[in-house]
């Protein structure tokens, strides 16, 4: 199966059981009660999209207004997210095995990001289980601070708060995008 931008729509109430079983299989180092997602679709619908495909939903990505480098410690509730935000957060993507390799990452990071850069200058993430380097890729570049590293201790030893400009994200990941289109097409003549 071949994930492609078509594929991604926002997401509704009715996908949150999904969702939760999508990241309990994906992210098992890093469990979030589904209280988390359902407060983030809540809080800011715009940023929180799934993946159809053939066989249902085949991954998610929530993101949100939120404070420069500030991040979320793992599996806590918001309350509210400010406006305006000094930055745009990626709090969490996830694909089943069957969803990757097809562009759909470059393709939600893409959109996710023109939309954030309506909101802010920045998107944050915290990269976690040794993904900086995929991060990088896409625009993002790792911030160092000892008051950063005591803010991730939740997200595990290799956590790396990423921060990088919304245009050049939403570039950065639609060139990727394209690139892996045609290397699709390529490999298929």
């Amino acid at each position: 199966m071949t994930a492609t931008v078509s594929n991604w729509r926002s997401m509704t109430v009715a996908d949150l059981p999904v969702v939760n079983a999508i990241a309990a299989a994906v992210h098992v180092d890093y469990p979030e009660d589904p209280a988390v997602f359902a407060e983030r679709l809540r809080l800011h619908p715009g940023g929180c999209f799934v993946l159809d495909t053939p066989e249902g939903v085949g991954g998610y990505l929530i993101s949100h207004p939120w404070h420069l480098e500030q991040p979320p410690a793992l599996n806590e509730l918001l309350g509210s997210v400010p406006s305006p935000a000094p930055t745009y957060y990626l709090h969490d993507i996830a694909l089943l095995p069957a969803a990757r390799g097809g562009g759909a990452t470059a393709a939600i990071l893409a959109t996710m990001a023109e939309h954030a850069a309506t909101i802010a200058d920045t998107i944050s993430l915290v990269a976690v289980g040794g993904t900086a380097r995929f991060w990088q890729r896409f625009g993002f570049e790792p911030i160092k601070s000892e008051a950063l590293a005591r803010k991730l201790t939740t997200y595990g030893g290799e956590a790396r708060y990423m921060r990088g400009p919304a245009e050049a994200i939403r570039t950065a990941s639609a060139n990727h995008g394209q690139q892996r289109r045609s290397q699709s097409v390529y490999r298929r003549d």
